[in-house]
């Protein structure tokens, strides 16, 4: 009687990487490093969102990193609020590291997680990444920082942040911006304060009258406003979300590709809408190259 042989068993390594889904070349032991698998090899759970919303962005940023690349390029890329750097990590690890040209700059205020990130490249040999410990603002200026960058991405800088980002892509004249707002509170708290003021000369102030649609409707506009300002500043943007909304609540995603065709159309209705929702002058600094009314 003939014995039929088993099938021969996946290794705890491919099942691993068949149950997270990993991109082919993915490190275990970097995604060990970085705590979204345990030193066993086994799932953490509480990382597998994060892990799950990094490569759903990566799948954005990797078109643009060929498409800037093609001529031999090295691509030069900024990572702002980059906390634990998992995303330039990932994208170091998937991308720049079989390229072999290119760098990633991580920019984080949090002094142990940018020592502990550069000690992390260091271990694995990813010589063409560098972190600094400073805020988004202040990456402008820093010496450390190349004139130019091809790329400049921010994945959940709170609040103001994303702007700093933004401002920091056209000083470095950036070609892309791949963007993730989070926690937009500037204009919610401006709109609270005019809140009286505007409920007696527009109806349309009920859309923020109420506390929880204050905060919606001042993530909302804050986001267009950002959009609208790229746009003037010679952009072309898609607004999209990252992943579904079960797995982050801040998942609008923001790409701007540099056309260098400013739009004045963009400039105008951004004065529009400043002016009607009473944010011009709160909000004078934050738009420096838009044009005057």
């Amino acid at each position: 009687m003939k014995h039929r042989s088993a099938k021969p068993q996946p290794r705890p390594e491919q099942d691993v990487a068949q149950q997270l889904d990993l991109r082919p070349g993915q490190s275990l032991e970097l995604l060990k490093a970085l705590h979204i698998l345990t030193r066993e090899g086994r799932i953490n759970q509480d990382s597998r969102r994060k892990l799950k919303q990094v490569y759903h962005l990566y799948q954005f940023i990797a078109p643009i990193l060929d498409e800037l690349s093609r001529d031999g390029h090295g691509v030069t890329l900024a990572d702002h609020g980059a906390g634990k750097s998992y995303l330039g990590f990932i994208l170091y690890d998937l991308y720049f590291k079989a390229l072999g040209r290119g760098c990633i700059f991580g920019i984080e205020t949090r002094a142990p997680l940018v020592e502990a990130s550069q000690r992390l490249a260091t271990e694995l040999g990813f010589e063409r990444m560098a972190f600094l410990n400073m805020s988004v603002a202040e990456s402008t200026r820093a010496d450390a920082m190349p004139d130019r960058f091809d790329v400049v991405t921010a994945l959940h800088a709170c609040d103001t942040a994303t702007d700093d980002a933004i401002a920091f892509g056209l000083e470095k004249k950036a070609r892309a911006m791949v963007l993730v707002p989070c926690c937009q509170a500037e204009v919610a708290a401006c709109l609270r304060e005019n809140k009286a003021l505007s409920l007696s000369r527009t109806p349309l102030a009920e859309l923020w009258r109420h506390p929880i649609h204050t905060r919606e409707m001042g993530s909302q506009l804050t986001n267009v406003l950002r959009c609208l300002y790229l746009e003037a500043c010679g952009y072309q943007v898609t607004v999209t979300e990252l992943v579904g909304w079960e797995h982050s609540m801040k998942n609008e995603l923001i790409i701007a590709r540099h056309t260098g065709q400013k739009k004045r159309s963009a400039a105008e209705r951004m004065q529009a809408i400043l002016a009607e929702f009473g944010l011009k002058d709160a909000l004078a600094q934050r738009y420096p190259l838009l044009p005057a009314s």
